[in-house]
C-alpha cells in the first residue's frame, strides 16, 4: 500500500483508517445489492400480497406502476440506491409507514439485546477461561476437564433458536420465573440476552483458555514464579494483557453472529426489535422493509467488527503498522 501511495508512506494510521474506510463502503454496497437482489428471487407478487388476492387487476397494475415495479430490474437498483442516498429508505407496502420510521423505533431493541449479549459474552468468557486454564495447569482432576469440555461443546453447538425455545420452556413456562415474551422490564431482557451469549460465551471460553495455557508455558511465567509475584499479579496484570488481542480478536468474529441471531430469537421471544420486523416483512414480501432491514443489521454488523478492528490496533499498534 504505501509502494502505491509514496505520500502516505511513515502515517500507518491514516493508512489503517483509510484501508478499513474502503473495506466498510465495499461491503456496505454487497450489503445493499444482496439485499435487493434477494427478496425479488422469491416468488410472489409483494403488491398482490398487500392488496389481497381479490384486489382488481386494474388496481394491481396501477400500484406496481406507482411503485416501480414494472419497470427493469437494473432501473430499479439504480432508483433504490438514488433514494439511499438521499437518506430515503421507501414506504412500506403493507402499512404504508415510512422504513425510516420503523427503523427507528425498532433498532434500539435490537441493539439493547445484542449488546448485553455481547458485553455478558466477554464478562463471563474471559474470566472463567483464563480460570480455567490456571486451574488445568494446576492440576484438574480428570473428570472436571472432561466436564468443562463436554458442557462448553455442547452449549456452543446448540442453535440459537433452539436454545431459545428450550429456555422459555425452562424458565419461563416451567418454573414461571421469567415472562414469555415482550419487552416489559428488566426481567424480560434475561430470555433473549441468554439465548444469544450462551453459545458464543462456550466458544469464547474454550478459545481463552487454549490461549491463556499457551501464554502461562512461556517463559516469563517461572520469571514471575522465582520473584514470588502474586497469583493475581501473574495472571491478571501479566497473562490477561498477553491474551486480550487473541481474544478480541474472536470475539469480533463471533459478534456478527450474535447480531445475526437476533432475527430468530426476536422471534421467539416477540422482541419488537430489527430482527421480528425482518421476519414478518420476508413473509409479506414487503421489499422496502427486508432491502432497509437487511441493510441496517449488516452496517451494524460491519461497524460493530470496525470497533472491535480499532481497539485491536490501539492494543496492539504493531498490526496497524504491518497492515499499512
Amino acid at each position: 500500500m504505501t509502494g502505491s501511495l509514496p505520500h502516505l508512506a511513515g502515517r500507518p494510521w491514516v493508512v489503517f483508517v483509510a484501508r478499513r474506510a474502503a473495506r466498510l463502503a465495499l461491503s456496505l454496497g454487497v450489503v445493499l445489492t444482496a439485499s435487493f437482489a434477494m427478496i425479488r428471487l422469491v416468488p410472489g407478487d409483494p403488491v398482490r400480497a398487500a392488496l389481497g388476492v381479490d384486489a382488481a387487476p386494474a388496481l394491481v397494475a396501477e400500484r406496481r406502476h406507482q411503485l416501480g415495479l414494472d419497470t427493469p430490474f437494473l432501473t430499479q437498483y439504480r432508483h433504490a440506491v438514488g433514494d439511499l442516498v438521499h437518506g430515503d429508505l421507501g414506504i412500506s407496502l403493507v402499512t404504508g409507514t415510512p422504513v425510516a420510521e420503523l427503523v427507528r423505533t425498532r433498532l434500539p431493541a435490537t441493539l439493547e439485546i445484542a449488546g448485553l449479549a455481547f458485553l455478558v459474552t466477554l464478562a463471563v468468557a474471559l474470566p472463567c477461561g483464563l480460570l480455567a486454564a490456571v486451574h488445568l495447569r494446576d492440576g484438574w482432576r480428570p473428570r472436571t476437564e472432561l466436564a468443562f469440555t463436554a458442557t462448553t461443546a455442547a452449549l456452543a453447538g446448540v442453535p440459537d433458536f433452539v436454545l431459545a425455545a428450550g429456555l422459555t420452556a425452562l424458565l419461563a413456562v416451567g418454573l414461571r420465573l421469567l415472562p414469555v415474551a415482550g419487552a416489559a422490564g428488566a426481567s424480560s431482557f434475561v430470555l433473549p440476552v441468554l439465548a444469544l451469549s450462551l453459545a458464543p460465551t462456550a466458544v469464547l471460553m474454550r478459545l481463552v483458555r487454549a490461549e491463556a495455557l499457551k501464554v502461562l508455558s512461556e517463559d516469563w511465567t517461572r520469571t514471575a514464579r522465582s520473584k514470588r509475584l502474586s497469583p493475581a499479579r501473574r495472571y491478571l496484570r501479566h497473562a490477561a494483557p498477553n491474551m486480550a488481542t487473541a481474544a478480541l480478536t474472536v470475539a469480533g468474529g463471533l459478534l456478527p453472529a450474535m447480531i445475526a441471531g437476533t432475527v430468530l430469537v426476536e422471534k421467539v421471544f416477540a422482541w419488537p426489535g430489527i430482527g421480528s420486523a425482518l421476519a414478518q416483512s420476508v413473509i409479506a414480501q414487503d421489499y422496502p422493509v427486508v432491502q432497509a432491514m437487511v441493510l441496517v443489521l449488516g452496517t451494524t454488523v460491519l461497524l460493530g467488527s470496525l470497533l472491535v478492528d480499532v481497539l485491536l490496533a490501539v492494543l496492539d499498534p504493531r498490526s496497524a503498522i504491518r497492515e499499512s
